[in-house]
């Protein structure tokens, strides 16, 4: 479980990203949080795990937190086995170095994100969409059993977005894990969440994906219209962005 309580971010006196915000994003479930550009999705997720204060409120954590940053940058010299035993940190002395166990999980997360081909190639090197797989296995090793990620399908073509998906999906269902993470994709919430948190509007808004994921209600929060679509199985949000070809 991760949430918070009476939450509110402003980054000068009186102009505030978002205030007076209460949600819980419950164990072995997903949770979206959805809102348009500056709304406040990314503030929100470093304030839960712990790397940016809040200006009014408190953050409420069952346990460690494994984040999840959008791949911005490359850091140079690092081979990517590496890069995901820098998640085995905490489990380490002051002056500890991982052993063959850290090694191991390590390779498994590669391995689980498929991507344990890579761990001898330099991070640096890799592809943005690359970068922030490898950052996913790196979350994955600090072993914590909440995990929040912002936008992780991004940077991904389509079969790394299922492939992601697809696998935190599976992280809430067979580990427990309490998943939470930012999206601009309204299709990847609707066939994913369980929870949702709007922001951006007049209000914060959470609840049950099904009730909060309704197509007027997104289409009111990000100007475009979006329709509910149904198909074979199932239904799922598309944006209808009204373009047309001369």
């Amino acid at each position: 479980m991760i949430g918070c309580r009476a939450a509110g971010h402003a980054y000068r006196p009186g102009q505030w990203l978002f205030r007076h915000l209460s949600f819980t994003a419950p164990p072995a479930a997903v949770t979206a949080i959805l809102g348009p550009n500056g709304c406040g999705k990314t503030t929100l997720l470093r304030a839960l795990c712990g790397i940016a204060p809040l200006t009014e409120g408190s953050i409420e954590a069952a346990g460690p937190v494994g984040h999840v940053p959008q791949a911005t940058q490359a850091d140079l010299g690092y081979l990517v086995r590496e890069m995901v035993l820098l998640g085995r940190s905490r489990h380490l002395g002051r002056f500890g170095a991982p052993g063959r166990k850290d090694v191991a999980i390590a390779q498994a997360c590669l391995d689980e994100i498929g991507i344990g081909t890579l761990a001898d190639r330099r991070y640096d090197q890799l592809s943005g969409g690359q970068r922030q797989l490898v950052l996913l296995a790196r979350a994955l090793a600090t072993g914590a059993d909440i995990l929040v990620l912002d936008e992780p399908a991004s940077a991904l073509d389509l079969t790394n977005q299922g492939a992601v998906l697809r696998l935190m999906r599976r992280l809430a269902d067979s580990r427990g894990m309490t998943v939470v993470f930012t999206t601009h994709h309204p299709e990847h919430a609707a066939d994913l969440a369980d929870h949702a948190l709007l922001l951006g509007g007049a209000a914060p808004l959470s609840g049950p994906a099904g009730e909060i994921l309704q197509a007027e209600t997104l289409s009111r929060l990000y100007g475009v219209p979006i329709r509910r679509i149904d198909y074979d199985g199932g239904s799922t949000l598309v944006p209808l962005h009204g373009i047309t070809r001369s």
